[in-house]
């Protein structure tokens, strides 16, 4: 009986982390500026199922406000997630931007 809860427990444990929230912010990309989104439309081509892109901006209109990295040619998603949040971040705190990256959504 004992090993039946157990199992049950951790089976359920485990479900819950496969489901668990993805661990950086995310932006739809129709929510970017014009500007941000412009860029996504060019770099589009050269990404595969794996690329990802981060975005962090203060301003809609002032591109010195704004910071878009990706991480293109990658083999690994979850590579590729932590990749462009990470250059975002440096380049975020380089701008001295006050939001924060999140993981662009197509």
């Amino acid at each position: 009986m004992y090993r039946f809860f157990l199992r049950g427990a951790c089976l359920a444990l485990a479900v819950g982390l496969a489901q668990a929230a993805a661990p950086y912010p995310m932006v739809p990309l129709k929510d970017l500026p014009d500007g941000l989104r412009s860029t996504w439309q060019q770099l589009k081509p050269e990404m595969n199922e794996f690329s990802h892109c981060a975005a962090a901006w203060d301003s809609q209109n002032d591109g010195d406000r704004m910071v878009f990295k990706c991480s293109i040619y990658i083999k690994m998603s979850a590579e590729g997630e932590r990749r462009s949040m990470q250059y975002c971040e440096e380049k975020r705190a380089e701008k001295k931007i006050k939001a924060p990256c999140r993981l662009v959504q197509p």
